[in-house]
């Protein structure tokens, strides 16, 4: 019997992380998680810092971030934990309404459980070679890089009254981290996760972790470098992931009723705003006309889109920005679309289904390079 409701086991560890005495204020050093790195914005990132974490989540090679591991230790670049923590995880960051949003999350150890366990639950699906690609990089590199974004069922992280161990901003957003020590304190924190796991963001990483555990079947590969947040965190957000097409896109049948409306960003989003959450619809944006269709079913917006045959498909978080690459001609059309809910996601989720990739943008993506989680403890 699969026992559904009981967190997977978790643990302190060791963390390596940058000595700011030797590499200066973080946030030269720190980067956003590898599948968003633009070959321009490494460039830049390597700019900021010869020591920028982007040298190690892509590298070169496998060989090189493995090379410069071992080297930033020698030079005290990098420096390891002597006693097993936890982190508390703080990080502010503008929110849509133009206010300051806040999220809260636990940084620990998570035991690597194959998803037919039911503990610990996907909702997008996977490709193959980047997968292949990230274990080549564990293979080498012997230590988790970046954290999976979890979501969980239990109570936020209490913030210590005390100043924050580290603090780096990275594109407007704020992390500032909390080394939580001692074994009733650990425990403290640990308690207050609850209940199955829902991956949020990190599909690729939890499951090449998982793969190379398979290999190695070690204590320590057993674990996987983990980011928790409480479903009910005020700064939990998922943005919508709208898709803008090249060449003339297909005509809408009739599954869909199909409403005139105005060609705008602003017109197409308050159309979808007024449509009940119980059935799929989407707007249609051209340079001169724009259309909200609205399907039958349960289904979430993108499952629908992902279904028509569309050419060289791009994603934009901001409506605004769909609209203006319809406007400039880099893009024949667009496909705006609502953010799904939580209880959307997780249900897909506990049903054992996968959503097409790019369904959701838990936003913002978190930093890496405030800590590392090597595999000999």
């Amino acid at each position: 019997m699969v026992t559904c409701c009981v967190v997977p086991h978790l643990k302190p560890f060791r963390a390596l992380r940058y000595d700011p005495g030797t590499v200066g204020p973080l946030d030269a050093v720190v980067s956003p998680p590898h599948d968003v790195v633009t070959p321009d914005r490494r460039e830049a990132l390597v700019t900021a810092s010869p020591y920028n974490a982007v040298r190690l989540l892509n590298p070169e090679s496998p060989a090189e971030a493995a090379r410069l591991i071992g080297a930033w230790q020698d030079e005290g670049v990098l420096v390891r934990e002597t006693e097993p923590a936890v982190w508390i995880l703080e990080e502010t960051f503008p929110g849509l309404d133009g206010g300051t949003r806040t999220r809260r999350g636990l940084v620990a150890r998570v035991e690597l459980l194959p998803y037919s366990n039911g503990q610990v639950l996907p909702h997008e699906r996977t490709f193959e070679r980047q997968k292949d690609a990230r274990l080549e990089l564990l293979r080498a590199a012997r230590m988790k890089l970046s954290p999976v974004f979890l979501v969980h069922e239990g109570a936020s992280p209490a913030i210590p009254e005390r100043a924050p161990d580290m603090e780096a901003t990275l594109d407007g957003v704020t992390s500032r981290l909390w080394r939580i020590a001692g074994d009733d304190t650990i425990a403290e924190a640990l308690g207050r996760v609850e209940g199955r796991l829902l991956i949020a963001d990190g599909h690729h990483r939890y499951e090449t972790a998982l793969a190379y555990h398979e290999e190695q079947g070690t204590e320590e590969s057993g674990y996987v470098l983990s980011t928790l947040v409480s479903r009910d965190d005020d700064g939990l957000e998922i943005l919508p992931t709208h898709r803008l097409v090249s060449g003339e896109p297909p005509e809408l049948d009739g599954s869909f009723r199909l409403t005139d409306i105005e060609a705008s960003a602003e017109a197409g989003t308050a159309a979808l705003a007024g449509i009940d959450r119980d059935h799929p619809a989407f707007v249609l944006l051209r340079r001169d006309s724009a259309q909200l269709a609205e399907g039958e079913g349960v289904e979430l917006d993108t499952a629908v889109i992902d279904r028509l045959p569309l050419e060289d498909v791009r994603y934009t978080p901001s409506a605004v920005a769909a609209e203006e690459a319809v406007r400039s001609g880099r893009a024949d059309a667009a496909f705006l679309v609502r953010a799904p809910t939580l209880d959307q996601v997780a249900a897909v989720a506990r049903a054992g289904e996968l959503l097409p990739e790019k369904t959701t943008y838990f936003f913002p993506k978190l930093t890496s390079g405030l800590v590392f989680s090597p595999f000999d403890e």
